[in-house]
């Protein structure tokens, strides 16, 4: 039986993606959308590549009926989705794309978002959304929280390094490249082609950007200790891709087995041949993650390369694997496609 999906937030980028994935997905439909400020519009007119598709026209979210929707996108801003979320149908299962529910301590959320979380209940029962090491939470879940794009690209490279013991917890680097629609698509000074074509920079340098609340969770986690790590995110001047570099202490040869042996039966995840490198062109457009190792000069020191496409695997892509698991449908279905070269 085919799913009916409603997309809130359909006017922004990870919104559009979203409907272009479900687009060619044989167990979804979609028959409903919201955009708030752009409401009685069509999608047409505010994506024109998605005008060959026959689509409802946006709505505002109060003048929208979940009476028939199997399953919720919410791909709304930050601080919006926890009062909406709240207010649907407590039957109606949601994955939120937002980071509203993906930090689990109430004060680690206030620390890192800088207000009081409003639906703590909620917080409660959301799972974390990283597919490949939630999936069967997911597939219970009635609210899954996506993960940051940023986050998930970092938790590919470490999460089995991290569990096996393969390297160093204290000496973790993380320099991650990019692109710029991970900004979303409100209109922004730093972002117009004049003030990014051309050049990079990093941005919420000096351990302040958000994702570090992810990181801290999810690494402390599965080390079972207090794990930091030094993260430094550049905003590069291409449309799409995430490419994470991380500096580790172990041996390369090790980590390099650890990571494939992890990921081997994991269909979007893919480890390269030792010493060959990861690159945003290789994955642009899909769900798959490409993981590279390569051996420093000096013994014992190690890189790990991550690369993702921030709209897909890294947001509605793992959006979509997880709505998936919690509709009963196999994981991969509608995501299979290769990416998009060159």
């Amino acid at each position: 039986m085919v799913k009916n999906i409603a997309i809130l937030g359909a006017s922004g980028y990870t919104g559009a993606e979203l409907v272009r994935l479900i687009a060619t997905h044989p167990d979804m439909q979609i028959v409903g959308l919201s955009g708030e400020r752009k409401a009685g519009m069509t999608m047409a007119e505010v994506f024109p590549h998605l005008a060959h598709l026959d689509l409802p026209v946006l709505q505002k979210i109060e003048e929208m009926d979940f009476s028939n929707v199997d399953l919720a996108f919410c791909a709304l801003p930050h601080a919006t989705s926890q009062e909406v979320i709240a207010a649907l149908p407590g039957d109606l299962k949601v994955v939120d794309l937002s980071a509203d529910f993906r930090l689990r301590d109430p004060a680690a959320y206030e620390k890192w978002y800088g207000k009081p979380h409003t639906q703590p209940e909620l917080q409660k029962i959301a799972v974390y959304g990283l597919t490949e090491f939630y999936r069967d939470q997911i597939r219970e879940a009635r609210l899954v929280a996506g993960t940051g794009c940023n986050a998930a690209t970092g938790q590919y490279a470490l999460r089995p390094l991290i569990a096996a013991g393969a390297i160093d917890l204290d000496d973790i680097i993380i320099d991650l490249k990019a692109g710029v629609s991970g900004a979303g698509r409100s209109l922004k000074e730093n972002l117009l082609h004049a003030e990014l074509s051309g050049g990079t920079m990093p941005y919420s340098a000096g351990g302040k950007h958000r994702h570090l609340g992810e990181f801290d969770q999810e690494f402390s986690a599965i080390a079972g200790r207090p794990v930091e790590v030094m993260f430094t995110p550049h905003l590069m001047p291409f449309n799409r891709g995430i490419l994470a570099t991380v500096y580790v202490q172990g041996d390369a040869k090790q980590v390099h087995e650890t990571l494939a042996k992890a990921y081997k039966d994991e269909p979007f995840l893919h480890v390269l041949p030792f010493g060959q490198v990861a690159s945003t062109r290789s994955i642009g457009g899909s769900n798959f993650v490409h993981i590279g190792v390569v051996g420093d000069r000096r013994p014992g020191r190690t890189i790990v390369f991550a690369a993702l496409d921030n709209l897909c695997k890294g947001s509605s892509g793992q959006a979509m694997q997880n709505a998936n698991l919690m509709l009963g449908l196999d994981e991969t279905t509608g995501l299979m496609f290769a990416p998009v070269f060159p």
